[in-house]
């Protein structure tokens, strides 16, 4: 066994145990993820035990864990820390030169959640996942723990929840009772924000669990005190994963792998990874999932018109009374309902972010609407659009490429010229296009206002134009498609514009792209909404996010890095074209 450390996303040095393949070289990576308030040392038996000599195997000490820094049992969010691993991942494929598809995880707990949920948000093409007791639903056992810590946190800030859970209710293993109780790296402790979180992530991903098509095993402890076994049932039943297996142990404490008996556990995950690598990696190509995917199922659900007279007919008709009463007080609704609320008006509106209308009641019903989840997951999304783009644009200078932008749907374009500004790296063009004339109009206001008329200029172009984008000169370095491609459910229109796109780029110039996997108010969205087309309901195919990636890997790029925000909503990507 080795010790090491990697850089997460943020710089952060992370703590992680390492055994090297004992049979020479690797035939792929096993990535092991702690229970909650534990650390790698807790899973170091794993290793040992597992008996799959032939694999380089891989534990960490998670962010607020163990020999990792941090406050103990906290990370900035939940999200945060999914990233986490997300980048040790991307170090252990870096430093031992895997591919993904070389990669399983086996994750006990709060580390299993973490593992669904980073599948689940990032859709890497792993070999097999293993969860062992996922942390699903938490047993609090107090009445309304769990809105009372909401509370609590909403009034005084972020707090730590210390565990109540003994040793002798996790495993029946005295050794393993002993060594928790003398552990001095045991983290009582966890952070009232990260225990929500986990809450709110485990709940998304149980929902929406057919995105999840990596082949998977799932081990239930029968006889668990710390979490709830209907959610884990659930998400199993709703798992999209052709190949999936369940296994219930009777008598089995939350510690699965811990167990006294463990052995009868390990021996289904050594047969499970085992027939995994034994055969071609399993990928469910979902690109036609427009057709026939549960999305558009869901989509056609939304589309179909509730009687007026039923409950919900008559709450989504005061909805949208509300919401048209509203817009005579606030400026933005008043926005989306006259150019759309997916319009690019409407979202400049958004990022602008300041409460405007009729007096003080008009502003407070506007900050409302600006404080809608929806849109300030689009506001996290242009941060993270910036943030790429400026990772883009130095990228391309260092590699002393030309630096020129295009952005084919760019609405008024202000998170690109944001981007710009901010960033070091200066392009030698920017072509902004969008199918609006309104948006072209107000981002050619916005070019003039920040002083970028050399360099910048804004055209009215269709955005699945296949020829008229491979025609684009001079041929962009960057091209970047944001909020487009989640406004229109057909697949067809989306080859149709990375087509042109891939014969625009020459190889090793890159694409930022977005992408919308989840969103908690679809209904009402669909129900009291309407779009930027003639004023029809505003109905949202959601994409998951490897059907966004199998789209822009079949036109000839390759993903390298993703952002998402912490409520699981959007998503941004950085390609380069191959």
């Amino acid at each position: 066994m080795m010790e090491s450390a990697f850089a997460s996303h943020d710089g952060v040095e992370l703590f992680y145990r390492f055994w090297p393949a004992r049979s020479g070289t690797a035939k792929g990576a096993i990535v092991l993820l702690h229970r909650g308030h534990e650390h790698s040392g807790r899973v170091a038996h794993i290793a040992e035990e597992l008996g799959l000599d032939d694999f380089s195997i891989y534990a960490w000490d998670a962010r607020g864990h163990g020999r990792s820094p941090g406050e103990r049992g906290h990370s900035p969010s939940f999200a945060h820390s999914v990233r986490d691993l997300d980048s040790f991942v991307r170090h252990i494929r870096e430093t031992g030169g895997f591919a993904m598809d070389q990669i399983a995880v086996v994750a006990q707990s709060v580390g299993a959640v973490l593992a669904a949920t980073w599948v689940h948000d990032y859709a890497p093409d792993i070999r097999a996942l293993v969860l062992a007791s996922p942390a699903f639903d938490v047993k609090l056992y107090v009445p309304f723990a769990r809105q009372g810590i909401a509370l609590w946190q909403k009034l005084k800030g972020t707090f730590f929840v210390n565990s109540y859970v003994k040793a002798r209710f996790l495993t029946h293993d005295p050794e393993r009772i002993a060594s928790f109780e003398a552990d001095p790296l045991i983290t009582r402790p966890i952070a009232s924000n990260i225990l929500l979180e986990l809450y709110e992530a485990a709940d998304r991903v149980v929902a929406d669990a057919r995105a999840i098509t990596v082949p998977t095993q799932l081990l239930i402890s029968g006889s668990d005190f710390v979490v709830r076994h209907e959610p884990q049932h659930r998400f199993f039943e709703n798992l999209g994963s052709t190949i999936k297996e369940r296994h219930i142990l009777p008598g089995f404490y939350h510690d699965t792998l811990g167990e006294r008996d463990r052995a009868k556990a390990l021996d289904k995950v050594r047969a499970f990874i085992t027939a995994r690598f034994a055969e071609p990696p399993v990928v469910a190509d979902v690109r036609r999932a427009h057709l026939s995917g549960y999305t558009r199922d869901e989509a056609d659900r939304l589309a179909t018109p509730l009687s007026l007279f039923s409950p919900r007919g008559l709450y989504w008709a005061m909805t949208r009374a509300s919401i048209r009463l509203g817009g005579l007080f606030s400026n933005g609704i008043k926005t989306g309902i006259r150019t759309g609320f997916d319009s690019g008006s409407t979202l400049d509106y958004v990022y602008e972010d300041e409460p405007r209308g009729l007096g003080p009641g008009g502003r407070l019903i506007d900050r409302q609407f600006l404080d809608a989840i929806g849109w300030r997951g689009i506001r996290q999304r242009k941060i993270h659009l910036e943030e790429l783009i400026g990772k883009a644009l130095a990228r391309l200078k260092a590699e002393d490429k030309p630096l020129r932008v295009l952005d084919i749907a760019a609405g008024h374009g202000r998170y690109v010229l944001d981007a710009v500004i901010g960033s070091p790296a200066k392009p030698e063009s920017i072509r902004l296009q969008d199918y609006s004339p309104i948006n072209v109009e107000k981002g050619s206001a916005l070019i003039d206002e920040r002083g970028l008329r050399e360099v910048a200029s804004f055209h009215r172009a269709d955005a699945f134009d296949t020829e008229g984008l491979a025609a684009v000169d001079p041929k962009p370095t960057l091209a970047i498609v944001s909020g487009l491609y989640e406004l229109f459910p057909d697949n067809g229109q989306i080859e149709a514009s990375l087509a042109g796109l891939s014969r625009a780029l020459e190889p090793g110039s890159l694409l930022i792209y977005t992408g919308q996997p989840w969103h908690p108010q679809l209904e009402m969205i669909a129900r009291a909404l309407t779009s930027h087309r003639g004023g029809e309901a505003w109905i949202m195919r959601r994409r998951t996010q490897q059907e966004m990636d199998q789209l822009v890997a079949a036109a000839g790029f390759r993903k390298i890095e993703q952002r998402i925000d912490k409520w699981g909503i959007f998503t941004v990507s950085l390609a380069e074209r191959i």
